[in-house]
């Protein structure tokens, strides 16, 4: 059984000296692969050097609304520049989006739909962040109609909110939240949606599973969440696996399998 991690900040510093052992860790326990996403200019750079330490590690750069404060309109041309020059190690487009709790919608809605045309101009896949913002990305997403591959990682939302979101074309990331046995409304939307439409994720160090400490969660605690996920949903829990890992092979173009 193999599960891929599609959202994990490997390059963050909580990880520093400790990446060898993960990844040693990972494979022990069926944790094949995951992908790098970028938050911001200045750490551009370190993610594409951390993916570059393994072969079962990937990237995407993009421009967080956090930290749309931190950036100059020239810095999507250096965006640009990176995602056509990366090569097949570089996935995706993101992570871009808008979170209601930090900062102004109205600030960061510009820079969304300006990466979400970079995505589909460079047919890259594109990785959105959403946090009170469904209603925002869907119009964003309805407008711009991008034709390419999308993942909103790390849902937490009702099961409305989830229909709309596939019904654009969306894959739903699955993460910690779902741990969380208060998240009744998340964990609803996750058991009711077609299983085509789910990927699998961490967004270690953040996103923590119940009973780990806030930062501390870890791709290593990927098959904790899948455990729980197994509960939720009807699949066996080989199919339920399986479908993961074609899910996020399909979202980020891996068409020769997962390597080891």
């Amino acid at each position: 059984m193999e599960l891929v991690d599609a959202h994990c900040h490997f390059d963050f510093p909580e990880f520093d000296g400790q990446r060898a052992s993960t990844l040693a860790q990972m494979t022990r326990l069926g944790v094949t692969r995951l992908v790098i996403p970028g938050v911001r200019k200045g750490d551009w750079f370190r993610v594409i050097e951390t993916a570059s330490m393994s072969d079962r590690l990937s990237y995407c750069l993009g421009i967080h609304p956090w930290f749309i404060g931190e950036h100059a309109d020239g810095d999507l041309d250096l965006l640009r520049r990176l995602l056509v020059g990366g090569g097949n190690r570089c996935v995706a487009l993101g992570e871009c989006g808008l979170d209601r709790l930090r900062g102004d919608l109205s600030q960061q809605l510009p820079w969304f739909e300006r990466q979400v045309g970079l995505a589909a101009e460079l047919e890259l896949p594109l990785v959105i962040h959403s946090v009170r913002a469904h209603e925002e990305v869907c119009a964003v997403l309805r407008r711009a109609k991008p034709e390419v591959p999308i993942l909103v990682h790390g849902f937490s939302g009702s099961a409305d909110q989830a229909k709309k979101l596939v019904a654009l074309g969306c894959l739903i990331g699955v993460g910690g939240v779902i741990t969380h046995v208060r998240a009744r409304k998340t964990r609803e939307a996750i058991a009711g949606l077609p299983l085509e439409t789910l990927v699998l994720e961490t967004d270690a160090p953040d996103m923590a599973p119940e009973g780990v400490a806030k930062g501390k969660n870890s791709p290593l605690y990927l098959p904790r969440i899948f455990e729980v996920l197994t509960a939720l949903r009807p699949e066996p829990v080989e199919e339920l696996a399986m479908a993961l890992t074609e899910n996020t092979r399909r979202l980020f173009g891996w068409d020769k399998g997962i390597s080891k």
